[in-house]
């Protein structure tokens, strides 16, 4: 009565089919995984430098906190130090990102059945929680700045964030390739690209105090900065929450799901249907199949899991077939009673 299918793109392709000791009949094919665009949650290729990306990304970062930390203490400037602190954040932030690019590949074990796949999904919510938390601490240094300002070396303050506009943006640039298909990827570029621009702002507060000799202007970009670091975390907290919480990625609509399955020839009911993150650039989905005409076959099994894969980029599809007058599986009988 029974007869799933798993299809994943770390299996080569390959086909079988048998009764179980109860009779029931299981047919499983394993293929590539596919691509999909716009936003489609579909597994992507991770450039083979991403490793290297964050190498040279965590390297030029630590490099330049220690610069800029520096130079902010030494020239009395809030936003330099303030930004030295969101870099070394990000400094940490990427250090977990990879990690987590490493732990998804490990392989699966009778314990971790789908491997460490959702190591991804902790790793993006564990940067957006910290970078949140962390602009509470820069939010209150910049407040008590603009009521008791200090003295700022506006040149200095354009010099050290002119060097943040090059670090921040050549390691953003090392992650953009990657920053449309997976989340935690993402993660990293937009706090790289969020701290090149938070630089750029830097660089025309220490130019307006320059020329101004307006000193409250540096803790006024720190409050900038703090509003732009919650403005470009929140969409990595709400996407991390919902992937943690298995919810069906946003690229994915659950109803054209459901209606792609019940067209199916022979499909004459769908119940029990569920799409979710195995980690940040893999859907899975499982769905109890009612068919007219008893199991269709490993052909109709392979058809159904290749679709799924190029069209909404579900990259792991596990069917079990019903017959159609059948006993009502468990699963349907509880949600009926």
């Amino acid at each position: 009565m029974t007869g799933p299918v798993d299809q994943h793109h770390d299996h080569p392709a390959q086909d079988h089919a048998g009764p179980d000791h109860h009779g029931h009949h299981h047919g499983h094919g394993h293929g590539g995984h596919g691509h999909t665009s716009g936003h489609a949650p579909g597994h992507v290729h991770a450039p083979a430098s991403f490793g290297r990306a964050f190498a040279i990304g965590i390297g030029l970062n630590t490099a330049f906190v220690l610069v800029e930390a520096g130079y902010g203490f030494a020239s009395q400037s809030m936003s330099l130090v303030a930004d030295a602190g969101h870099n070394l954040l990000d400094v940490l932030g990427l250090l977990v990102a990879w990690i987590a690019s490493v732990l998804v590949r490990r392989r699966a074990t009778p314990r971790f059945t789908y491997g460490l796949r959702a190591s991804s999904i902790l790793a993006a919510l564990f940067n957006a929680v910290f970078l949140l938390v962390a602009t509470g601490a820069i939010l209150w240094e910049a407040l008590v700045r603009l009521v008791h300002p200090e003295p700022v070396a506006g040149l200095t303050v354009m010099a050290v964030a002119g060097i943040g506009i090059l670090v921040n943006g050549l390691t953003a640039w090392l992650f953009a390739s990657g920053a449309e298909g997976d989340i935690n990827i993402r993660g990293a570029f937009l706090h790289m690209a969020a701290d090149a621009a938070v630089s750029a702002g830097v660089v025309l507060a220490g130019l307006v105090i320059w020329m101004t000799g307006f000193d409250r202007i540096d803790p006024l970009v720190g409050l900038v900065i703090a509003g732009l670091i919650v403005w470009a975390t929140w969409g990595l907290l709400r996407d991390s929450v919902a992937m943690s919480l298995a919810a069906v990625p946003p690229g994915i609509e659950p109803e054209q799901v459901r209606l792609y399955l019940r067209g199916r020839p022979g499909v004459s009911d769908l119940h029990d249907l569920h799409i979710w993150p195995m980690s940040t650039t893999e859907v899975a989905l499982t769905a109890h199949l009612v068919m007219a005409q008893g199991h269709p076959g490993n052909g109709f099994l392979l058809e159904v899991a290749a679709e799924l894969r190029g069209r909404f980029g579900i990259a792991h599809t596990t069917l079990q077939i019903e017959e159609a007058g059948g006993p009502p599986c468990l699963i349907a009988r509880a949600c009926s009673a």
